[in-house]
C-alpha cells in the first residue's frame, strides 16, 4: 500500500462531497481524506501500488479540482 499526499483547492465539505463520490469509485483506494484546515488543503490517499498520482489528478480535473502531487 502507497500514501499519496497532494495540495488541492479542495477546501469546505461541499467540495468534499463533490468529489467523494469518483474517490469511492475507485477500488484501489483503501481511504481518502481531505485536511481543510490545512493551508495546503491536502489530500491524503491510502492506495494500492497501482493507482497512481496521475489518475488521481486526472479525477480532480474532471470534478473542476487542481491537485500537485507533493
Amino acid at each position: 500500500m502507497e500514501t499519496l499526499k497532494f495540495k488541492t483547492n479542495i477546501n469546505c465539505g461541499g467540495c468534499i462531497a463533490a468529489v467523494t463520490p469518483a474517490l469511492n469509485e475507485l477500488k484501489d483506494i483503501q481511504h481518502w481524506e481531505v485536511d481543510t484546515t490545512d493551508p495546503n488543503k491536502t489530500l491524503t490517499v491510502k492506495a494500492d501500488d497501482s493507482l497512481t498520482a496521475a489518475k488521481i489528478i486526472g479525477i480532480l480535473k474532471e470534478k473542476g479540482y487542481k491537485a500537485e502531487k507533493v
